[in-house]
């Protein structure tokens, strides 16, 4: 987990797991070469104020990653960040629990 983006109003973290079909090691040997393990994983959006949750992943959150791209290129203020993560903060359904 990486803690991204933390304002009053939201946060994103974004998570990796290893692919449940290869080794917890990371890397898989070939030809005598490492290759990187495949991984799975996506990013979740709190929003803070309306104490929800989403986790993204697949092609939703390769849009999401290269809309933040795009949005960093031109230095945001944080009221234009949250207002980006606004858009996808709006189908969160699951309510943040505290552990």
């Amino acid at each position: 987990m990486h803690m991204l983006y933390n304002s009053d109003s939201y946060a994103v973290v974004q998570i990796e797991m290893p692919s449940q079909d290869t080794p917890e090691r990371g890397a898989v040997a070939v030809a005598q070469d490492l290759v990187p393990a495949l991984t799975r994983g996506g990013y979740e959006i709190v929003d803070k104020f309306a104490r929800k949750e989403l986790f993204i992943e697949g092609a939703l959150a390769e849009q999401f990653k290269e809309g933040v791209e795009a949005l960093i290129e031109s230095s945001p203020s944080i009221e234009e960040f949250d207002a980006y993560l606004e858009r996808y903060a709006g189908m969160a359904q699951q309510p943040v629990v505290m552990h």
